[in-house]
């Protein structure tokens, strides 16, 4: 009986590493069709994490129907089931776009309702990637005392848990960026400011006000700001500019 076991286990585990196979993939931006780079994939099913190279492309040992999730800040993060063809491609949607005037209303999502909704459908990630509390306190059903969780341990110091923090850390940059944007928006800022086109996109670059100045600041010290910020536009147009990317060559 034991033999006929030894030989179930070794055929399921001969299948299952005969089905792995190596994936190729490349990721765009959806709107400029421009490659992506740096950005962050996870697989769910082995909780393992890495970037896609300069050119946007990666390769990852995965099995038809696994998940990869691909996250990169300043846009929407995206899943994707691995096919059974050995190449897929990745679509990236900024969470938005600078100089689109959009109306709000009832039935777009806030920025916290999107989070709300993107913790949901990734609540395996934050269940692996909480580290609870370390001290565990002992209750009636479970008597002994306190003492440290092995499952908290374990999320915190395994690969598995770093990696999904570290994507769960990518989630929440998105809605920060997603709250500045929510509320710094071109047409408070055109109108505020009378800017337009390329001049109102290089305001906004210059002056993005931070995510905390954001959670706590009125409608009024918003538009105070931007007229402050202005005025310093207006005596140096680029005071803040960063500096232009230098071409990597090889």
């Amino acid at each position: 009986m034991k033999s006929i076991i030894a030989l179930l286990l070794l055929f399921v585990t001969c299948t299952a590493f005969a089905q792995e196979k190596t994936v190729q993939g490349i990721i765009f931006d959806k709107d400029s069709k421009a490659r992506l780079t740096r950005v962050y994939l996870y697989n769910m099913r082995t909780h393992s994490g890495f970037y896609n190279n300069t050119k946007g492309e990666f390769n990852t040992k995965a099995v038809v129907g696994d998940t990869l999730v691909a996250a990169l800040q300043g846009y929407n993060v995206d899943t994707l089931i691995v096919p059974p063809a050995n190449t897929v491609l990745f679509y990236l949607k900024r969470n938005s776009i600078l100089l689109q005037e959009v109306k709000v209303t009832d039935s777009l999502l806030s920025p916290q309702e999107r989070l709300n909704r993107t913790r949901k459908e990734y609540s395996g990630i934050y269940r692996k990637g909480d580290p609870q509390d370390l001290l565990q306190l002992g209750t009636p059903n479970r008597p002994g005392g306190a003492g440290l969780g092995i499952d908290a341990l374990y999320s915190l110091l395994s690969r598995e848990g770093k990696n999904a923090r570290y994507l769960q850390e990518i989630i929440e940059r998105d809605y920060k960026d997603n709250l500045i944007n929510y509320r710094y928006t071109p047409a408070l800022v055109s109108s505020v400011t009378g800017l337009k086109g390329e001049k109102l996109k290089d305001f906004m670059e210059q002056y993005r006000p931070s995510y905390y100045f954001i959670l706590e600041a009125k409608d009024y010290g918003l538009i105070s700001f931007i007229k402050d910020a202005f005025r310093q536009y207006t005596m140096n147009p680029a005071l803040n500019r960063l500096p232009p990317l230098v071409p990597e060559y090889k």
